[in-house]
């Protein structure tokens, strides 16, 4: 009897206990859950995807002082490369590649404007990196442009590689791989230098140009477009060494955990990139009258739906207003120097690094 009543009390116990840990276990999944943190918390809640669409805009972080990629004009309006990238992501999801807000955004805060919640999505010359990836809260997508770091100099100098700038002054901007690119690659060379560090280009172009640095360091893109803008507007000529030092994929960032958001941004990109590969583009995109079913996917005539959160004709709203990739190129950055011939931004089946995944 005494071990009936010890077992019968010892099993009640061990309920209690149970009780208890599940009790536990289940208000730290709840409070994780609440916090967005777990696989797919943010995804689950939906939780951009559907507050721009309440906002009924998106709002996009960019560079506002960037010839060919993010310029604002007299009259306060936005455009460039990155900027029609905003306003791709507004035509995928929005149906309006007009309904973008753009916040302009220096190097230093970016990423803390992402993590706040200040903007929706970041779209600024930005490089896809290890540590930003894993400590930024940042969720890095499909590459847009495929860059690399430069040096730029007068031409006046008569500098031509890396080695000739021992000990010289050196233009870079804070808070970028280009800083750190610059440490390490001038550091494992040996070759002495003093860096002048600066928050945006608004600071350091004039700096360059008064001649308080001998070289200028970053994306080769950058380099092509202020070479341009120097030259074009009777400053000195500059010559940009052929050395790259970097890789520098750029590309849209948003917040990590919302993995919908993330989806209904990368795809209304790369469907720039589908069109340009399917031989559509803004003047023909929503005349098309073949039988491909792959095309037919893609333009959502056959009401085919992936689940991807976007409508069946997002792609044609995206090309029509904004253009497939190569439209965009074209409209900025031939203007800045660069072309698509033997450049890695070319499509895939021209040789270049521009291919995405089946749309199907």
């Amino acid at each position: 009897m005494k071990r009936t009543k010890l077992f019968a009390a010892l099993t009640a116990l061990m309920l209690i206990l149970a009780a208890c840990t599940a009790a536990e276990d289940g208000g730290a999944a709840t409070t994780e859950a609440a916090a967005g943190g777990g696989d797919g918390g943010g995804a689950a809640a939906g939780g951009t995807l559907d507050a721009v669409r309440a906002a009924d805009v998106v709002v996009c972080g960019v560079n506002d002082g960037l010839p060919g990629f993010g310029v604002v004009g007299a009259d306060g309006t936005y455009s460039g490369f990155d900027v029609d990238f905003c306003r791709v992501v507004a035509a995928g999801v929005l149906g309006d590649a007009d309904k973008v807000e753009y916040k302009p955004l220096t190097a230093d805060v970016r990423f803390t404007s992402l993590q706040s919640g200040d903007i929706d999505v970041l779209i600024r010359n930005t490089t896809w990196t290890a540590t930003r990836d894993g400590q930024e809260g940042a969720s890095f997508l499909f590459t847009v442009f495929y860059d690399g770091q430069g040096m730029m100099v007068p031409a006046s100098t008569g500098f031509t590689t890396l080695e000739d700038l021992a000990d010289a002054n050196i233009c870079v901007l804070s808070g970028t791989t280009t800083e750190l690119n610059l440490t390490a690659v001038f550091g494992a060379r040996g070759i002495p230098f003093n860096p002048v560090v600066f928050e945006d280009n608004a600071q350091l172009r004039p700096a360059y140009e008064e001649g308080q640095c001998e070289g200028w360091t970053s994306d080769s893109s950058q380099l092509a477009s202020f070479k341009a803008a120097i030259e074009g507007e009777g400053g000195d000529e500059q010559f940009i060494m052929a050395e790259i030092i970097s890789k520098e994929p750029l590309g849209p960032v948003v917040s990590d955990g919302d993995t919908e958001w993330a989806q209904a941004v990368e795809w209304s990109v790369m469907a720039t990139v589908q069109a340009w590969e399917f031989g559509l583009d803004s003047g023909n995109i929503g005349s098309y009258s073949g039988d491909n079913p792959n095309i037919l996917n893609f333009l959502g005539t056959d009401n085919f739906d992936p689940g991807l959160g976007l409508s069946s004709d997002f792609a044609i709203q995206v090309v029509t207003q904004v253009g497939n990739y190569k439209e965009i190129f074209d409209r900025h950055i031939p203007a800045i120097g660069l072309s698509l011939e033997g450049s890695p931004n070319n499509i895939w089946t021209d040789g270049g690094l521009m291919y995405v995944p089946p749309y199907r």
